[in-house]
C-alpha cells in the first residue's frame, strides 16, 4: 500500500509564515491567537483529489468541518467540480448565498423537517434522503407540487416518472462494523444514520422499485479512526445492492442508480509518525471493488408496451424506447464528501503563552485556545491528538526539550480545558508561541460560546506568507454582546 508522505505543512513552513506574520503585522498584539490555512497548499490538495477521480464525479466537500465563507468562495474558484456537502438547511443557505448553484449542493441532514424538504425540492439541490419515513415525506410533497397524478402508493407497481431538477438518494447503513473512534463511527450493526441494508433490505428493495425518481444511493462509513478497508467494503456493499437493483429497475421502464454517493472518511494524519494512506490508493481501490462506477456500460433489455413512442426523463438524462427492445447508457455520477481530507492539514493554530506555571513534575502552559476550539481533543483524548511546536516572541523555532514535560492548557473555567498533557516541548516563556499542526477542519465550525470568548483572527496565505488575507477578523468584545442579544 502506497502511503501518503505529503500530508501536512512542514514545520520550516510555518516557521517562514508565523514569521512573516509578525513582521507584515498580520498577528497583532490584540491577536493572543489565530488560525492560519496555506491556501497554496489548500489549492494543491484539491488538484489532487480532482485528478483521481473521473471529470464527472461531484466533490461536495463538507461544509460543517470548514464554513468560513472566505474559504468556501475561495475553494469554488479551484474547479468545476468542485461543490459542497450541507448538513443542515443553514449550511444550504450558507452555500446558496456564496454563490453555489443548487446542483453543486448536497444535502444530508439526518433530520429534516417538512418544510425544510420541500424548501430543498423547491430549491433543486442533491437530497440524501436519511430514512424511509422522511421517504415518504418526499413522495407526500411530490403530489402536492403536482406529481400526484404520476406517483402511487409504495405497493403500486406501476411506473412513475418525476421531471424537476433535483435528484434525490437515499443513505444505507452497510452495517460492516465499527472503527477505532466509537464516536466517529456510523456504520455499525446500529447507526442513527441512514437505512441498515441488511435489518430493512426488502423495504429498500421495495422503494426502488416502485420510486422511479429515487435514483441515489449514499454512504458514509465514518470519520477518522477508520480503516481504508472498511471504506472499500462498505462502498462494496452498495455497489452490488445497485447493479441488482439496476437490472430489475431497467426491466420495469426505471432509470438506472446514477448517483453514488461514497461520502468522505479517508483518514488524514495528525502525528508525524503516522502515515495515512494516500487517497490514490483508495480511489484505486474503489476501482477495483466497483469498476462500473468508473465506466459507462449498455445493456440490452426487455421492455414490453403496447405504445411505441419515445420517452424522455430529463431528470436523469436517459431515453427509455418504448419498443420490443430497447437500448440504455447507464453511467454513474460519483459523490465524494472529504472535508477531514481536504482541510485538515491545510490549517494550523498559534496561541501565545500568557503564563507558564511550573509544578515539581510537570510545567502548564496557559493557552488562548482551549475546548472552546479543540473540543474534542479535551474532551477525548485517547482518540484526537495533534503535534506541537513552539516558536519565540519574533516567530523563530525553539529547539530543544525542557526537564519537565508540559501540559498545554486553555483559558476556560472547567478543569478539562487542557488540549494536551505531558508533552516534551522545548523550554516555554511568557510571549513565546504554541502551534497546534493539522487544525484546518473540525475545529472553528465546533467553536464554543462558553465564557464568551472572543474568536480569533482567522488568515489565509501564500507562498509561506509572500501574501496575507484576512480571512475572518478577530471577533469584537461587542460582537458578543450582540451574539447574546
Amino acid at each position: 500500500m502506497f502511503f501518503d508522505n505529503q500530508s501536512g505543512l512542514s514545520v520550516g513552513n510555518i516557521e517562514r509564515s508565523l514569521t512573516s506574520a509578525i513582521a507584515k503585522g498580520f498577528l497583532r498584539n490584540e491577536d493572543t491567537a489565530a488560525i492560519f490555512y496555506d491556501l497554496t497548499f489548500l489549492q494543491s490538495r484539491i488538484g489532487r483529489l480532482v485528478s483521481c477521480f473521473p471529470s464527472t464525479t461531484l466533490h461536495a466537500l463538507a461544509i460543517k468541518a470548514n464554513p468560513l465563507i472566505r474559504i468556501m468562495n475561495f475553494i469554488k474558484t479551484i474547479h468545476s467540480g468542485i461543490g459542497v456537502e450541507a448538513a443542515s438547511m443553514g449550511e444550504v443557505n450558507l452555500a446558496l448565498k456564496t454563490g453555489y448553484s443548487p446542483d453543486r449542493i448536497v444535502y444530508d441532514s439526518p433530520v429534516k423537517t417538512r418544510a425544510e424538504l420541500e424548501s430543498a425540492l423547491k430549491t433543486g439541490v442533491h437530497i440524501n434522503v436519511d430514512n424511509l419515513s422522511e421517504l415518504e415525506r418526499i413522495k407526500k410533497l411530490l403530489e402536492e407540487m403536482g406529481y400526484g397524478d404520476k406517483l402511487s402508493s409504495l405497493n403500486s407497481d406501476s411506473p412513475q416518472t418525476y421531471d424537476k431538477k433535483n435528484t434525490i438518494g437515499i443513505r444505507i447503513n452497510p452495517q460492516i462494523g465499527l472503527g477505532t473512534i466509537v464516536e466517529s463511527s456510523v456504520a455499525g450493526e446500529y447507526s442513527k444514520f441512514g437505512v441498515p441494508i441488511r435489518d430493512q433490505r426488502p423495504s429498500l428493495e421495495k422503494v426502488f422499485l416502485n420510486y422511479s425518481w429515487l435514483t441515489g444511493v449514499h454512504l458514509h462509513v465514518g470519520s477518522q479512526g477508520c480503516a481504508m478497508q472498511m471504506l472499500i467494503d462498505g462502498i462494496g456493499i452498495l455497489y452490488d445492492f445497485m447493479l441488482e437493483m439496476n437490472e430489475k429497475r431497467l426491466k420495469k421502464g426505471f432509470p438506472p442508480i446514477s448517483n453514488f454517493d461514497i461520502g468522505g472518511g479517508l483518514p488524514v494524519s495528525y502525528r508525524r509518525d503516522e502515515k495515512p494512506p494516500s487517497m490514490e490508493d483508495y480511489v484505486a481501490a474503489i476501482r477495483m471493488r466497483a469498476p462500473g462506477l468508473f465506466e459507462t456500460q449498455s445493456s440490452n433489455l426487455k421492455y414490453q408496451n403496447h405504445n411505441s413512442k419515445l420517452k424522455t426523463n430529463k431528470h436523469s438524462n436517459f431515453q427509455i424506447f418504448k419498443s420490443s427492445n430497447f437500448q440504455i447508457t447507464d453511467t454513474h455520477t460519483i459523490i465524494t464528501e472529504f472535508g477531514r481530507w481536504t482541510y485538515t492539514n491545510a490549517g494550523w493554530t498559534v496561541s501565545r503563552v500568557e503564563y507558564v506555571k511550573h509544578d515539581p513534575a510537570i510545567n502548564t502552559a496557559m493557552l488562548h485556545v482551549g475546548a472552546d476550539l479543540f473540543v474534542r481533543e479535551c474532551l477525548n483524548p485517547r482518540d484526537w491528538h495533534h503535534e506541537y511546536s513552539v516558536f519565540d516572541s519574533q516567530g523563530s523555532l525553539k529547539t530543544g526539550v525542557d526537564d519537565h514535560p508540559y501540559n498545554l492548557a486553555g483559558p476556560l473555567c472547567f478543569a478539562g480545558d487542557i488540549i494536551a498533557k505531558g508533552v516534551q516541548l522545548p523550554r516555554m516563556e511568557e510571549d513565546d508561541y504554541v502551534v497546534i499542526h493539522d487544525s484546518g477542519s473540525y475545529t472553528f465550525s465546533m467553536w464554543s460560546r462558553y465564557n464568551s470568548r472572543q474568536t480569533p483572527r482567522i488568515l489565509g496565505y501564500f507562498n509561506e506568507g509572500e501574501k496575507f488575507e484576512v480571512l475572518k477578523e478577530r471577533e469584537s468584545l461587542d460582537d458578543i454582546c450582540s451574539y447574546w442579544k
